[in-house]
């Protein structure tokens, strides 16, 4: 299948783009990866779809005032091979080579995956368990978003109409900061069926501050908070036996299989938090 027809516009300014989303029925393209699919199938039909490819200052990864922040264009391959994010965004780096293929990494932004909102996608999980904030501009300037009140539904957020996402925020690293992250998934590259990204800090033999935010069970990235202050506690099995999830079923499997997955990927990230101390 092909798409409708479209106007095809290249923006020169992220304010230039502004302007056009209020004028006209449109869509952004940044990495194309979830867009150009949807336009084939027609499940998406804007009248003008509006490049932001090649915008200046929106594909850095810097650290500033305790944050790593990513520009909106940043390609998950960028990303992949960034020191800076393996050292102050960890939780980052080991997503990274579960999203999609080489192909897909090397066009895909983060940006997009964050816009996009798929509820079984890698990135907003992670923005949501490491308490992330998202950077978005509109007629009225920028704005700060946090990850928590950003996804809002099945692949709806906060973002305005007429808003451009142009950067995310996660706090830099700490000595004492623990990650975790898991996924399965019936082909590596695939979605997840389930999946599990974790936050915590180090505090004596247990751990403080975890946050569980897992994707695949629901229409947004979901965290488990009854299970987070069991495993506070070090204790595993507690933490899966207060697993507060409530999965439906899907093409992938029973709301019944998911929720026992996600007991077993609990196992394996608690591991890797409390190993890591």
């Amino acid at each position: 299948m092909k798409p409708a027809p479209f106007a095809y516009k290249k923006a020169q300014s992220v304010d230039e783009a502004v302007v056009l989303l209020a004028e006209n029925d449109a869509r952004l393209l940044a990495g194309g990866q979830s867009l150009i699919a949807t336009l084939n199938m027609r499940l998406s039909a804007p009248s003008l779809l509006i490049d932001i490819n090649g915008l200046g200052g929106l594909d850095g990864i810097a650290v500033k005032g305790g944050a790593v922040e990513i520009g909106a264009l940043t390609r998950h391959a960028q990303a992949e091979r960034s020191d800076l994010i393996a050292q102050q965004a960890p939780l980052i780096a080991r997503a990274m080579p579960h999203i999609g293929h080489p192909a897909i990494r090397n066009r895909g932004t983060l940006g997009g995956s964050i816009a996009f909102a798929d509820p079984a996608a890698e990135l907003p999980a992670c923005l949501l368990a490491l308490d992330g904030e998202i950077e978005a501009t509109g007629p009225k300037g920028k704005r700060t978003i946090k990850a928590q009140d950003f996804f809002k539904g099945l692949f709806e957020t906060a973002l305005g109409q007429q808003e451009v996402l142009t950067a995310i925020r996660v706090p830099a690293a700490a000595n004492d900061t623990r990650v975790g992250f898991s996924e399965l998934a019936r082909r590596h590259g695939d979605y997840a069926i389930v999946g599990l990204a974790a936050s915590a800090r180090a505090k004596g033999k247990g751990l403080s501050d975890v946050r569980l935010a897992y994707f695949g069970v629901g229409n947004t990235p979901v965290r488990a908070k009854k299970a987070e202050a069991a495993l506070a506690s070090g204790d595993i099995e507690a933490a899966v036996n207060v697993l507060d999830l409530a999965p439906h079923d899907d093409v992938q499997a029973t709301g019944t299989v998911k929720k026992h997955l996600a007991g077993v990927l609990l196992r394996r990230v608690a591991k890797q938090l409390l190993e890591a101390r």
